[in-house]
């Protein structure tokens, strides 16, 4: 058992190993992509992002900016995902429902990214836009990863809750909850990424004061590469990091 523990530990620090050095040859590549080219505002190297993002954050906007788009992008993927993961049971319980609410599901899922906000730009102000396309794009994959989990419950398990009698709450989290774990969790993994890039598109189409989308749109407007850079670089990480720590908490809620 001990062996065992080691040869699992020993293969986890490898496994983050090659991670650090597929990362360490993508940033080459892309320093060697910069020398080749030769032009800043084409591409810029991640020497000098790294070196602008240690300076941007010093800037009075910076923390508001992260704040205004943090705020307003997990505002509508919250909503997305509990209104998905609600209706996702309904409809899996009542089949007339998922029946009922397939055409809006394939239509919201289908409809690229960008005609959704230049559409509901027209009716809603550029402030509140990130809001709802975040909510948008969340609630069909929400909505599809709860009806599919609540269909691939077993048998035996729905045979073994009627004949001890379990019902009601104790069912829902003892037996059909647990059942559903890895779909709602592998659901708030890929909508958080997607609401983060479907929320910031919006941001730079609208371009409402104060938000990361704003900041990226002047930096293009002005051609600062770097600067461009620098504030992609701190999307991914505010993605990433909020992604990580929802998933966390997650698989630690959850039965």
């Amino acid at each position: 058992m001990k062996n065992f523990r080691v040869m699992i530990s020993i293969m986890k620090q490898n496994k983050v190993v090659m991670k650090a050095g597929a990362i360490i040859l993508a940033l080459v590549l892309w320093e060697l992509c910069a020398i080749l080219i030769k032009q800043d505002i084409i591409l810029v190297g991640p020497i000098d992002v790294i070196r602008r993002f240690f300076t941007i954050w010093k800037e009075e906007n910076f923390f508001s900016s992260i704040w205004f788009s943090f705020y307003h992008i997990v505002l509508g993927f919250s909503i997305g995902t509990i209104l998905g993961i609600f209706m996702g049971f309904l409809a899996g319980r009542f089949s007339v429902i998922e029946t009922f609410l397939w055409p809006y599901m394939v239509c919201v899922k289908s409809i690229p990214v960008a005609s959704i906000v230049v559409i509901c730009f027209l009716w809603l102000s550029a402030r509140n836009l990130s809001v709802f396309i975040s909510f948008l794009i969340v609630l069909p994959i929400m909505y599809q990863n709860t009806l599919t989990g609540y269909k691939s419950q077993t048998k035996e398990l729905k045979e073994m809750a009627d004949l001890f009698h379990i019902q009601g709450f104790k069912r829902f989290y003892f037996v059909i909850l647990p059942q559903m774990k890895s779909y709602l969790v592998a659901g708030i993994a890929t909508a958080s990424g997607m609401a983060w890039k479907a929320g910031v598109a919006a941001e730079v189409i609208g371009t409402p004061d104060g938000s990361i989308g704003q900041q990226l749109f002047l930096s293009k407007i002005y051609l600062d590469t770097d600067d461009l850079f620098a504030w992609t670089v701190a999307l991914v990480l505010v993605s990433v990091f909020f992604e990580k720590a929802l998933v966390w908490i997650m698989k630690r809620l959850l039965p």
